[in-house]
């Protein structure tokens, strides 16, 4: 397994400043990916879905205004129309996402991601 880690952080989420301090903490200096201003592409969210083992609406805030304002609890919508809207709206991508090598782990609470060590 890889010892890059990579975390979809937001500054002003407490759990995500909690999960980076446990990486760090680890002594490891994991790369910062502010989702908001840098999401992720499709791919790449597709990517983090297939190591979470969930579907998009299972990554979404779904109480974020764009879930309701674009419909997103409308079963009729793919996959590739929902991580559509999660890339063009970030707010909606829950955090925070920790990945290390193949594994990914929401960190909700903040200690789950100890299972990534």
């Amino acid at each position: 397994m890889s010892d890059s880690i990579k975390i979809l952080y937001n500054p002003a989420c407490s759990k995500c400043r909690l999960s980076l301090q446990l990486i760090e903490d680890k002594g490891v200096s994991p790369e910062v990916m502010e989702y908001l201003s840098t999401p992720p592409d499709a791919a790449e969210l597709g990517d983090i879905l297939t190591m979470l083992g969930l579907e998009p609406r299972q990554l979404m805030r779904k109480h974020e205004a764009p879930y309701k304002e674009l419909n997103l609890a409308d079963e009729s919508l793919s996959r590739d129309e929902l991580i559509k809207a999660m890339v063009e709206n970030p707010i909606l991508i829950e955090r925070p996402v920790v990945i290390r090598g193949n594994k990914a782990i929401i960190g909700r609470p903040p200690e789950n991601i100890l299972e990534l060590f």
